[in-house]
């Protein structure tokens, strides 16, 4: 298995395609010119293509495991963790009155896709971290912030969240883990949370938890949560590790993939816990830890989409089968439409970025609505076509695909989990349809009004592709306008395929801005788009304007096999 980490892919996508330039005529980012990001991006590639990829497999066939209570990580995990905490990779976003960087999120995204598609198990690490740094940021007091955001950025200490429960997957207002006040400014958490990312590790000296607990006479339900700072060693009076909290892990869970992240089960004992944030406000507090985490996890999809593509890519032109695979028409059309999807993807992960800094730079209202609409498109798209990818990686390997040696495997194992984790991309597709459209579609309105816009302007110069978007993008805004006359269970169930033909046309979009600011192979790559994906969109909203009442008409025993009843 190889990884070269795509830097040029991305710059190009920085320079021509998202308004990535307009932030250095910002104040906040002024220092973010495309030559700073540039060098960082050159610098992340290195480590990505030279320090973390070659630890990919050992992670795989290594996993972490837990010995006497300690969770003992993959062999060079940690010190793959500790060149990108030297290299300040972790603080890439962070605050710099802190020790952070500052930079723009659309840089720590690139960053974050690329260190993805060397080793994602490894990845999953300073990404927790750095939703949690964002968490404590917004909402920790001053004295939270002073002691541990200084550890979290360097990387000496990590951090995680703390949401699912036994009895409390998605809903997690079901939550039963208790915070009681111990009346000296702190609490006593007691409870056991599952499906902990990194909730232990050899890589850094203290893992710091971010834990939903419920307060004595809290309101039931999500209203009734506050969060809290649970640290697996108390800091002493000088900020160090000092005795050991009230907290296990219970075990370690055995996954699909991703085996070289620990994803503990936790028990929490008593644990001693500072609020973060207001009594009962602690979903607010923790959704902002899982908004940047969302789309993270989208460029976790895309990255191990690169990876996997890059590998089939290679066995293609390697294999011999009446000349080299990669000549052969079904071979060239998934390796096209793959690499097609993953450009798609890529753009709208950085688009969703960049209308972050912009809303965060600026203040305007608009772009927040565009960061906010965009945020649950490119975690599902990101990760269902990283899926896909995945699996097509298999396809072209053929039957060495399924052989674990190969590594393709590995691939379509670790980025399974994407879909689901940091919610699922059913609950993501949801929200675009219920809150996201809340605002009459408004943000989705003012987003096709750019499509559209860019297709006219293209059409002197690509009319084919300018045409085949515009009809697309016309069809959806339709779609849109009548799935907002529908009430919730309709919308619900065709959720998913709106998310994802928006995505086909947001992607149609941004290969067209390529097609006109690149040369022969961004052109060549729109037209693949637009033949072999676009066209997808019509059978996505058909599905999406379905209705849900076909699905309620078919019973439970029917669902079951049981047709008779």
């Amino acid at each position: 298995m190889s990884y070269t980490a795509p830097v040029e892919q991305i710059d190009f996508i920085l320079t021509h395609v998202v308004p990535f330039p307009d932030l250095a005529r910002t104040e906040l980012f002024g220092e973010a010119s495309l030559e700073t990001a540039r060098a960082i991006l050159a610098e992340a590639g290195k480590l990505a293509t030279n320090v973390l990829a070659p630890l990919n497999r050992a992670g795989d066939l290594h996993p972490a495991r837990l010995e006497n209570g300690v969770v003992r990580t993959s062999p060079g995990f940690a010190e793959g963790f500790r060149a990108i905490a030297e290299g300040g990779w972790v603080g890439v976003s962070a605050d710099p009155e802190y020790g952070g960087m500052g930079l723009p999120q659309a840089l720590n995204m690139a960053v974050a896709e690329m260190m993805s598609g060397a080793n994602l198990a490894l990845q999953l690490n300073p990404l927790l971290t750095q939703g949690q740094i964002e968490a404590l940021e917004h909402h920790a007091s001053d004295e939270l912030k002073a002691l541990y955001l200084p550890r979290l950025i360097s990387g000496d200490w990590s951090g995680t969240m703390n949401l699912t429960e036994p009895g409390a997957g998605s809903d997690v207002g079901a939550l039963t883990t208790k915070a009681e006040p111990a009346g000296d400014g702190t609490y006593r958490i007691s409870g056991q949370k599952i499906y902990i990312t990194w909730g232990d590790g050899d890589v850094t000296a203290n893992t710091c938890h971010l834990v939903l607990a419920r307060l004595p006479g809290a309101p039931k339900g999500t209203r009734g949560i506050s969060l809290f700072m649970v640290p697996k060693f108390l800091p002493d009076d000088q900020g160090d590790p000092g005795v050991a909290n009230d907290l296990h892990v219970v075990s370690l869970e055995h996954k699909l993939g991703i085996h070289g992240s620990p994803t503990c089960v936790m028990s929490y004992d008593g644990a001693t816990g500072w609020l973060v944030g207001e009594e009962n406000k602690g979903m607010a507090a923790m959704f902002t830890m899982m908004n940047v985490a969302r789309l993270g996890v989208g460029m976790q999809g895309v990255g191990v989409a690169e990876a996997a593509l890059q590998q089939a890519v290679a066995y293609a032109t390697d294999r011999d089968q009446m000349g080299p695979i990669i000549g052969h028409p079904d071979v060239r059309r998934m390796l096209a439409t793959a690499r097609a999807e993953v450009f798609a993807g890529r753009a709208i992960g950085l688009a969703c970025a960049t209308a972050i800094d912009l809303a965060r730079a600026t203040g305007d209202a608009d772009h927040a609505a565009r960061a906010a609409f965009l945020t649950p498109i490119a975690k599902a798209y990101g990760t269902d076509m990283g899926i896909r990818v995945a699996d097509m990686g298999i396809q072209v390997h053929g039957g060495m695909g399924y052989v674990e040696e190969t590594g393709a495997a590995q691939y379509q194992r670790d980025v399974r989990i994407t879909s689901i984790y940091e919610g699922t991309n059913g609950i993501q597709a949801m929200d675009l349809v219920g809150r996201k459209l809340a605002d009459g579609g408004d943000a989705a309105m003012r987003l096709l009004d750019e499509v559209l816009d860019g297709a006219k302007s293209a059409q002197g110069a690509h009319p084919d592709l300018a045409h085949q978007l515009w009809q697309a993008a016309e069809t959806l805004r339709e779609a849109t306008h009548a799935l907002l006359e529908r009430d919730m269970p309709d919308r619900f169930a065709g959720a998913v395929p709106y998310l994802t033909a928006f995505a086909r046309v947001l992607g149609g979009h941004f290969h067209l801005r390529a097609a006109m600011a690149g040369g022969a192979g961004h052109q060549a790559l729109a037209r693949v788009f637009m033949a072999r994906v676009l066209p997808h969109h019509t059978g996505d909203l058909a599905e999406a304007l379905a209705g849900a009442g076909d699905l309620t008409g078919l019973s439970d025993a029917a669902l079951a096999g049981d047709f008779a009843a």
